[in-house]
């Protein structure tokens, strides 16, 4: 429902940079989670932390909740004896402190339902009334920007910001140039690319720097969790997934989108664009380079 979202600009008019920061921080803590509904249980509670009222800052409100999030005390205490809070809050933990309820908060959505993408139940165990709920869902669709799936066309370039637009850019541009094997492309004084020396010449022109194997470039991941949707950047590995020890990755390329992919596939064969599943494939997976947002 809200998967693979970004903050929409109402998002980042309305809510501060450092409790937008926690939201996506937190979020990824539970699985199904997404930042969006977070944040959204932040603005209906205390409006990020502004609201004047009791119980915010200190204190208690007449129902005894406190804190930017607004746990009961007994709520809260239950919460972090079950799940350690990392560190960067206050010791001990408090409600109070911005960084331990927003952590503290998406671990109780996700025990109560997020986890296995029921956002109903865990938003009516946070608060028990189908207004909340209702109020709490409308505010996270205003506040995530699904991030684009991507054309799979290079001449209709759709990206999830400036470092993949400028990957994909470049990989389109090189498209005809033959393959060959340890190809590193004309920037590099070669003629053509191998798989991985096209994916890291596509992410040299973003100002990333990937390690230069498809192997390497597999295990240094992060990893797109698997049944999360590609998107547009995403690095497409084929061969026999597994550890440092048992991968065993032999290509590359870089999804476009649209069930497509840019790639440099094989002796005899340009730059080109295909799909990046086919029958009998060994897809082994999916990783999203550092510095490229989720």
């Amino acid at each position: 429902m809200f998967g693979a979202s970004s903050p929409s600009s109402n998002a980042l008019a309305d809510i501060p940079a450092d409790y937008l920061a926690l939201y996506r921080q937190a979020a990824p803590t539970c699985p199904g989670l997404d930042w969006s509904v977070l944040a959204a249980v932040g603005k209906v509670e205390t409006d990020h932390g502004r609201s004047p009222l009791p119980g915010v800052r200190d204190g208690e409100n007449a129902a005894g909740a406190g804190g930017p999030m607004q746990f009961l005390a007994p709520t809260f205490a239950e919460v972090v004896a079950r799940h350690p809070l990392p560190a960067g809050g206050a010791r001990p933990p408090s409600r109070y402190d911005p960084h331990d309820a927003v952590h503290a908060a998406a671990h109780y959505l996700c025990d109560s339902g997020a986890s296995t993408g029921d956002l109903n139940a865990a938003l009516f165990a946070y608060n028990r009334a189908g207004w909340y709920v209702r109020k709490v869902l409308d505010q996270a669709r205003a506040y995530a920007a699904t991030q684009p799936t991507g054309t799979g066309d290079c001449n209709a370039i759709a990206a999830t910001g400036p470092a993949t637009l400028a990957a994909i850019n470049y990989a389109c541009g090189q498209r005809g140039l033959p393959y060959l094997w340890g190809g590193d492309g004309p920037d590099n004084g070669e003629a053509g690319f191998d798989c991985s020396g096209l994916t890291t010449a596509a992410y040299a022109a973003a100002g990333i720097t990937l390690p230069r194997t498809a192997q390497t470039q597999y295990l240094a991941g992060p990893a797109v969790p698997e049944g999360a949707p590609l998107l547009p950047g995403d690095l497409v590995f084929y061969g026999t997934p597994g550890t440092t020890v048992t991968a065993r990755i032999h290509h590359v390329a870089l999804y476009l989108g649209g069930g497509q992919m840019i790639n440099a596939p094989r002796f005899g064969e340009p730059v080109q664009v295909e799909p990046y599943r086919w029958n009998g494939d060994d897809y082994a997976g999916a990783s999203r380079p550092a510095g490229v947002p989720s």
